[in-house]
């Protein structure tokens, strides 16, 4: 008896979760989503310039980026950049021998436009993605976050120049003369994006 009630119950419960979900919307009613009607797509490539701090010498880093433009406003893309300038350690010794500090680092980019149409509007820009060091014999990989924030101006329907400033954060450095706070920085940089947007 308690083992037929036991199923009765069972059916009972599928029979109304069933119902809940084949139950069809009411009229008129429309699903919500963050993104509503078509996608107006666009994109862009840029050639960047930072410059910053590394190892509290002057570094100016030089790279790329692109990405695809969601309706104007959210950008999904990548990029890449290299330290260009010669960096050399140690400093001031006149006696000892020098050796070049390279530095690189790419990822994963998003970013949000705000009020894309406006001749000059902002936008926030986050990397998230890791790198290399290489001093001498010395080689090391290394985690980046980079946020920035940016003022964009609409130069013609094809260009935008976007000057902007963030901050460097670098962890995963293991070297006895250098330090995560040393390769991470506050950075200023010049985009010029070239594209559809």
């Amino acid at each position: 008896m308690n083992r037929r009630i036991g199923s009765m119950g069972a059916l009972l419960v599928a029979a109304l979760v069933a119902g809940a979900v084949l139950q069809p919307t009411a009229a008129g009613a429309q699903e919500k989503t963050l993104v509503s009607g078509g996608i107006d797509s666009g994109g862009f490539g840029a050639p960047v310039i930072k410059f910053t701090g590394v190892a509290d010498e002057f570094g100016v880093f030089v790279g790329g980026r692109g990405g695809w433009i969601i309706n104007h406003t959210f950008v999904i893309g990548a990029g890449g950049y290299g330290l260009a300038n010669d960096i050399r350690f140690p400093i001031g010794q006149d006696d000892a021998p020098h050796r070049n500090l390279q530095f690189g680092y790419g990822g994963a980019e998003l970013e949000f436009i705000a009020l894309s149409d406006e001749v000059a509007h902002f936008t926030g820009l986050l990397l998230v993605g890791g790198g290399g060091l290489t001093f001498g014999r010395y080689e090391d990989a290394v985690f980046v976050l980079e946020p920035s924030a940016n003022l964009e101006l609409n130069i013609v329907r094809w260009c935008r120049l976007n000057l902007g400033a963030g901050y460097r954060f670098v962890s995963g450095v293991d070297h006895p003369d250098f330090t995560n706070g040393d390769m991470s920085a506050f950075f200023g940089q010049i985009t010029a994006k070239f594209g559809k947007f």
